[in-house]
């Protein structure tokens, strides 16, 4: 292989330890490209088709499986706060930035699905630290269509602290409606290191907070990104994607939907398919891990849109025009998980 793999396990704040991982490629890396995996997911497995084809194509790849998630250790898929996960993950991903070799690399975020979510409030956390983010169907709004009435809410939040570990919460088989290739569906299936049971009951209203947090803030985001979405994804809806795209302030915004593509558009779809996203995604990271990165948005961002590979950049003057419209616009767009109606080595503290 033209890849270098590495793992070890990391102890964040709170005593826990957490597994980590690494591909590198075998030259001095373009820049550093951090994973954020999703909900009940990990990395050294599930996402090691993503970490080897962005290390053949250059790239430093570092992840880490979230507490309670992979191989880290914790209640399995229990989150008692979302922002401890946002916490751990900053915390290790700038003790890597600070090594030597990596001080003058470009640093960017790749985020699926719940890990789009980690993503955008690692950018919140400290924006002038990340120099991009590819965000792959994420999960930054809780559709209309399958959010909670309030008072179900309520109730459930008056027991989350007697009986917060409870697989309460009742969901539909993810695996299935994700992954549209049968055969990688089955091994998906078979990774024993992916939560697969009844999401607990401090989780799910985690992630409801969390995601409602992100809706009120969107206009906020100011970091260049890349969202990519599968047209025919019924886990997160595709407006997801749109209402980020249209909402954010980032000057520097990329979208692309895929037709009759699924939710794991990484790891669920044929090859061919999987291999033309991450020509997308490789092309999106090369555009701005030089030093050329001001003349390329000049480039690109002139007045109208601008289009490479499917691929639209937003002027100035147009996003200008389209702030007008956020109020409007944020009253159209149901974003979240899809309704069915909806159209080891050393250990290192950290």
């Amino acid at each position: 292989m033209d890849v270098e793999y590495y793992g070890e396990y990391v102890r964040n704040s709170r005593g826990v330890w957490l597994f980590t991982c690494r591909w590198l490629p075998l030259s001095p890396p373009k820049a550093l490209v951090f994973l954020c995996h999703g909900y009940g997911m990990e990395c050294s497995d599930f996402m090691r088709g993503c970490g080897t084809r962005l290390a053949k194509y250059g790239y430093a790849v570092v992840g880490i499986d979230y507490e309670g998630h992979g191989q880290s250790r914790g209640p399995r898929c229990y989150i008692k706060k979302f922002e401890n996960i946002v916490n751990d993950c900053s915390d290790f991903f700038k003790s890597v930035c600070a090594q030597k070799e990596y001080k003058d690399k470009k640093r960017f975020l790749y985020g699926e699905s719940m890990g789009g979510a980690v993503a955008l409030l690692l950018h919140k956390k400290d924006p002038a630290f990340w120099h991009g983010a590819v965000l792959v169907a994420p999960m930054c709004k809780i559709s209309e269509k399958v959010k909670p009435h309030p008072v179900v809410v309520s109730m459930l939040t008056t027991l989350e602290d007697v009986i917060p570990k409870w697989k309460i919460v009742p969901t539909k088989d993810v695996i299935d409606a994700a992954f549209k290739d049968p055969v990688k569906r089955e091994e998906i299936r078979g990774n024993r290191l992916i939560y697969q049971d009844k999401p607990r009951l401090k989780t799910a209203l985690e992630m409801l907070r969390t995601s409602m947090d992100l809706e009120d803030s969107l206009s906020q985001v100011t970091i260049p990104f890349f969202v990519l979405h599968g047209e025919a994804d019924t886990v997160t809806d595709p407006d997801v994607s749109r209402a980020l795209y249209e909402l954010a302030s980032s000057v520097d915004k990329t979208i692309k939907l895929y037709p009759g593509m699924w939710h794991g558009l990484t790891a669920g779809e044929t090859d061919n398919n999987i291999e033309t996203v991450f020509k997308d995604i490789t092309a999106w990271l090369d555009k701005r891990s030089g030093d050329d990165l001001p003349a390329f948005l000049a480039d690109n961002l002139q007045e109208g849109s601008g289009h490479e590979n499917g691929i639209t950049a937003k002027s100035p003057r147009s996003i200008a025009r389209q702030k007008s419209q956020k109020k409007r616009l944020g009253g159209i767009y149901l974003c979240g998980l899809k309704g069915s109606q909806m159209h080891h080595n050393s250990p290192v503290q950290i």
